[in-house]
C-alpha cells in the first residue's frame, strides 16, 4: 500500500502524513487513558501498548521513506512539531484542558528550535 501511495504522493509529504497519523495514535496511547482513571493500571497499560503498536505501523515507514529527503535530525524535529500540534488539539478537545499563554510561548520556543534545525547556514 505504501508503495502505491509513493506513486501519487511525494515522499516528503507522505512522510509528514504518516507521522501525523502515527502521532494521533501515540497521543491516544500515552494520554487517552487519563479520562478513564477508574480502570486498573495494568489494563490501561496493555490497551495503550496495543494502540502504540499501531503508532509504529505508521512511524517506521514514515522514517524509512523520509530518510534521504530529510536528515535523521530533521525527521525527529518534524515528529516533535507534529506531536506538539496533535497534543494541543487533543488536550483541548479530548481532555477539555485550557491552553495558556505560557504553553503557547513555550511551544513557540520549541518552534524556533525546529526552525534552526532546518536553517541552512
Amino acid at each position: 500500500m505504501i508503495q502505491t501511495l509513493l506513486r501519487y504522493v511525494p515522499a516528503p509529504l507522505l512522510t509528514v502524513l504518516l507521522l501525523l497519523i502515527s502521532n494521533v495514535f501515540m497521543t491516544f496511547a500515552w494520554y487517552g487513558h487519563l479520562r478513564f482513571k477508574y480502570l486498573p493500571l495494568g489494563q490501561v497499560v496493555l490497551f495503550s501498548w496495543g494502540i502504540a503498536l499501531l503508532e509504529y505501523v505508521f512511524q517506521v515507514p514514515a522514517n524509512r521513506i523520509g530518510h534521504g529527503h530529510f536528515s535523521a535530525a530533521q525527521l525527529k524535529t518534524i515528529q516533535e512539531v507534529i506531536t506538539l500540534t496533535v497534543f494541543v488539539v487533543f488536550s483541548v478537545a479530548y481532555l477539555g484542558e485550557g491552553l495558556r499563554w505560557n504553553h503557547l510561548l513555550g511551544f513557540g520556543c520549541i518552534g524556533l528550535g525546529a526552525a534552526l534545525i532546518f536553517a541552512r547556514f
